[in-house]
């Protein structure tokens, strides 16, 4: 009896970490989803020219940190006004897209997002990669730290 007590308590554990597994993909599943919905509203508020919208995607605090060729830019005010002077109309916003979506998730409340972007601009055309760092806060996914970088040549 006890032999059979223990087979079944083995396969309530092997169960349960099935499950659990299971539960765990579609919780990755929906935060993806979450997340792949913050960037299409950031894409979407940047193809009509608005910056303010696009960081709304970003974590509201003086330690969200944006990483690429001019150094780490420290809270978000400092990445607003960052935006705001390299992108200061329309034209030089262009038109962006991003591509190669590859999500890992962290834990359930921290993902890291690799992926392409690319803008379309009336004199040229630009391209490269980021490296977004996610977490989950009541409001929802938020970008807490954003590196990105020019790929020379690639569009």
């Amino acid at each position: 009896m006890i032999k059979y007590l223990r087979i079944l308590l083995v396969l309530c554990a092997f169960c349960a970490g099935g499950i659990s597994e299971a539960c765990a993909g579609a919780s990755d599943s929906d935060s993806e989803a979450a997340i792949r919905s913050v960037l299409q509203q950031q894409q979407t508020a940047w193809n009509r020219g608005d910056v303010k919208e696009f960081l709304n995607g970003y974590w509201h605090s003086p330690e969200l940190t944006f990483s690429g060729s001019g150094g780490t830019t420290r809270g978000w005010d400092d990445v607003l006004a960052r935006y705001q002077k390299n992108y200061p109309d329309t034209a030089a916003m262009g038109k962006l897209e991003f591509s190669d979506l590859q999500f890992r998730f962290l834990a359930e409340d921290a993902a890291l997002v690799l992926g392409k972007w690319h803008l379309k601009r009336e004199k040229d055309e630009l391209g490269g990669v980021f490296t977004l760092v996610w977490k989950k806060f009541p409001e929802g996914w938020r970008i807490i730290h954003d590196h990105t970088s020019l790929a020379v040549g690639q569009k």
